[in-house]
């Protein structure tokens, strides 16, 4: 898609018009036109799809002229459907966004809120992939095989990743039902394994009842270098990050445009479009000057902004004002006892991030403000959820300049951050804050992201506004309120019964249930009395005002299990959040009945919901053996022209003895540019050709770059290539460690040399393998103002030969 599309589509209407005026001409005409069948299906019908299809309502005689035609009228929606847009925030906690008294001020979302409803007791998963699951099906993210993230799935019904056909999507259900159906952003919902370019494709978007899609897949991307798809093919940014390119802009322009196409060709035909952005995810990636209007907003440190925060929030209205803030962890260090350079690189850190945060509200306020411009406002349900978990604590107690290094369990640095500080925000790094940072950002709770076990990493702000039904502008409600809540209330809405039988297939129950009640009034009963959380061994369990909580470890810890026998993890607490709104006071001791209770209700819920087995495993899940079209194979051999195979596709090259050769041609003296890459500016590996010569870089998460290169530029003609790997034993997740390349051309060897360091897992989390060229960042900094450096030779073939197992030491 791209901002020319309504031209397009208007010339692609001029070739049927033009057949039916000569038509006209030759009297083929002349006869009144019939209506189309009609057909209302009732809700019985609707709850059973695919609907039939209508019968014919015409006659067949012996010539057309003895016979009357009926076309089959389209499914529609029911009348008075609402258009439906579904707005999804990445990685923000519920104290950062100005709208629920966070110090960024959003002005486009409260804009929105003063015209919808806020909910200040709304709850996701407080995990990504999981909350994306329950937010399109409506069922708990076990049920559909989500109790993790896609790159972590194990081999159990609960943890797969592989959404159920007995579970279809909200835009499969909308779809069926005479909706047009539309996703942009970010799905991390398609299996690692199937994230590639030649699917299977029934658990990408457009097998989930979206009709279009441009996002991407995976669990981030480069803000400014990002892997597109449209639909199931890949497609690159039409400029680059120095001509102004931004992901959330994109997304938006291509949201606004699909909206602008539809409701020009078809305006009476309902639309559910979902914008889930990459933002605020890392790398946190903003324009400069967005981040400069927060300079020294934060020198205050997150200590003091966490009482700033709840002080916003009570004035706002959206914490109760006896709401207690919750101590600092042990584990996150006071600011005041922080060092000057410290407190200067974390500042900092936050004020990239806040940057990011008022960009994106810029960016969807344009796209807010063009369905207002609509026809259709008034009828236009708009759910907007202010992250998908809380702030993440993935950058660990330094930040980084990777947050995919700090992944691989391998952290940052202050001083490595201090010499690029100036850096950060840009194309260069993947860069994250301080875990202070994401302990601030989810004020007033406790912990962050990864931590379902309390509110810090569950609660997040939403707001929903519906003008023709919403009459309460800038109410807010405080029902318990969850992510399964959102499908029901969409089905509701449109008037469409939730399907029992999905081609022909019996679907299981949604956990969900309608909340739409809410919208009438702030007094409107609880509609959801009991719920469990759980992910990585964190979990906890809502039943009737009570929460019993079970807390797994500090969750920038990414390897090493803690077990489930060690007191100090697996020690239930017991809060009273009718009158505890942040969950200040542990009650255990107090009420052991009432906490045995509740415990043995989370056991029944995970029972049912296939939570079991419990796994509080993170980096180590990487290496556990799930589908691959790489999994038992050692030889690969890729044809030229073959781009964009994701890491989890990709030959398994970790820490992993390998050779790689190509069999090239160099065309003329100047030749040159790459013949393989994969990763990126985070991680990678590249053999290329420049000023003639061969040369390989293994980029170690940006960190430090280990560079061969041939002394001689290449002989014309065909010529073979490879650079050969050996790897030094080591122990996984405990010491990075390398091992010993070489170059070879024509069989003879032109130069050696240590690769000290190996990345043990994933170079990124969306860049990928290419042949011919390097697409998304440059895995080299060599031949950044050249990317994507296509090769200007010829190449036969690429191949891999891979040592099956690593060596490890005893």
């Amino acid at each position: 898609m791209s901002r020319n599309h309504p031209t397009k589509l208007t010339q692609a209407l001029l070739f049927p018009l033009a057949l039916l005026a000569t038509a006209a001409c030759y009297g083929e005409l002349n006869r009144q036109s019939e209506p189309l069948s009609q057909t209302v299906p009732s809700a019985q019908e609707r709850a059973n799809l695919p609907l039939e299809d209508p019968p014919f309502k015409g006659k067949i005689g012996k010539t057309y002229k003895e016979s009357t035609p009926d076309f089959p009228k389209a499914v529609e929606a029911p009348k008075g459907a609402p258009n439906v847009v579904l707005i999804l925030i990445d990685d923000l906690g519920f104290g950062q966004p100005g709208t629920f008294g966070g110090p960024v001020p959003t002005p486009e979302l409260d804009q929105l809120a003063s015209e919808g409803l806020r909910y200040n007791r709304f709850h996701t998963v407080g995990v990504c992939s999981p909350t994306r699951a329950a937010l399109l099906t409506g069922r708990n993210h076990h049920s559909v095989g989500f109790g993790t993230i896609v790159e972590l799935s194990t081999g159990y019904p609960g943890y797969n990743s592989l959404l159920p056909r007995d579970a279809v999507t909200v835009a499969h259900t909308l779809r069926e039902n005479g909706y047009s159906t539309a996703m942009f952003g970010k799905n991390h919902n398609t299996p690692d394994w199937e994230s590639n370019p030649v699917g299977p494709y029934t658990h990408w978007p457009m097998g989930w009842g979206f009709e279009t899609f441009y996002g991407f897949n995976g669990a981030a991307t480069s803000q400014w270098e990002p892997q597109l798809y449209y639909n199931t093919q890949a497609v690159e940014p039409d400029k680059s990050p120095e001509e102004g390119y931004h992901l959330t802009t994109d997304l938006v322009d291509h949201a606004i445009d699909w909206i602008d196409v539809h409701e020009s060709v078809n305006p009476e035909k309902p639309y559910f479009v979902y914008l889930s952005t990459g933002a605020t995810h890392a790398p946190h990636h903003a324009p400069k000057e967005w981040i400069d209007k927060f300079k020294g907003q934060f020198d205050q440190g997150w200590d003091k902004l966490r009482e700033q925060t709840l002080e916003r929030q009570k004035k706002l209205g959206v914490v109760p004002q006896d709401t207690k803030l919750t101590p600092r962890p042990e584990e996150i260090r006071a600011w005041n006892s922080l060092s000057a350079d410290e407190k200067r690189l974390y500042a900092h850190q936050m004020e990239v991030f806040a940057g990011f945060v008022a960009h994106t509200d810029h960016e969807i306020g344009r796209f807010i403000q063009a369905i207002e411009n609509s026809d259709d406002a008034d009828n236009t349900l708009i759910i907007y959820i202010a992250g998908d978990n809380g702030a993440s604590p993935e950058g660990g107690p330094t930040g980084t300049l990777n947050e995919i290094m700090t992944q691989n369990g391998i952290p940052g640095s202050v001083e490595e951050q201090l010499s690029k500080i100036d850096e950060l925000g840009s194309p260069l790094h993947e860069n994250h804050y301080a875990v202070g940072w994401s302990w601030a950002g989810s004020s007033p709770f406790q912990w962050m992201k990864r931590v379902p076990s309390h509110f810090g990493a569950t609660r997040n702000g939403m707001v929903v506004s519906w003008p023709k039904v919403i009459e309460d502008k800038g109410g807010l409600r405080d029902q318990f309120t969850h992510v399964v809540d959102v499908v029901p209330t969409i089905l509701h809405a449109a008037h469409i019964p939730i399907p029992a039988e999905v081609d022909g297939i019996e679907q299981i129950p949604m956990a969900g249930v309608d909340m739409s009640s809410t919208f009438a009034s702030a007094d409107a009963d609880e509609v959801r009395t009991t719920q469990y959380f759980e992910t990585g061994g964190h979990r906890a369990i809502y039943h009737d005002g009570w929460v019993a909580a079970n807390f797994h470890g500090a969750p920038w810890v990414l390897t090493g299990s803690v077990g489930f026998t060690d007191p100090k993890y697996n020690t239930w607490q017991l809060y009273n959040i009718d009158e505890d709104f942040s969950e200040a006071n542990d009650l255990a001791a107090k009420y052991p009945d009432k906490l045995n209770e509740m415990v043995e209700i989370f056991d029944q819920e995970a029972k049912k919901y296939q939570v079991y087995p419990l796994d509080d495993r993170f980096a180590e899940r990487a290496g556990v053996a799930r589908p691959s079209v790489t999994a038992g194979r050692t030889k690969f051999t890729y044809s030229p022209g073959t781009t964009r195979i994701p890491e989890g596709s990709a030959p398994p090259t970790y820490q992993r003895s390998h050779k790689i050769s190509a069999k090239v041609n160099i065309t003329d003296p100047n030749t040159e540019g790459v013949i393989i890459a994969c990763g990126g500016t985070g991680g990678g590996y590249t053999l290329y050709v420049k000023d003639g010569k061969l040369h390989y870089t293994y980029n170690y998460f940006g960190r430090d770059s280990y560079h061969l290169v041939s002394p001689d530029k290449l002989p014309m003609g065909e010529v073979e290539v490879a650079m050969n790997y050996v790897q030094s034993p080591f122990k996984p997740f405990v010491e990075p460690t390398g091992g010993e390349a070489e170059l070879f051309v024509n069989g003879k060897s032109v130069a050696k040399g240590a690769i000290e360091k190996m990345v043990p897992a994933r170079f990124s989390a969306t860049e990928t393998m290419d042949i011919g060229k390097d697409l998304g960042s440059p895995v080299a900094g060599d031949y950044r103002e050249q990317r994507p450096f296509a090769f200007t030779g010829k190449i036969e073939n690429v191949i891999f030969e891979v040592a099956p197992t690593q060596p490890v030491k005893k």
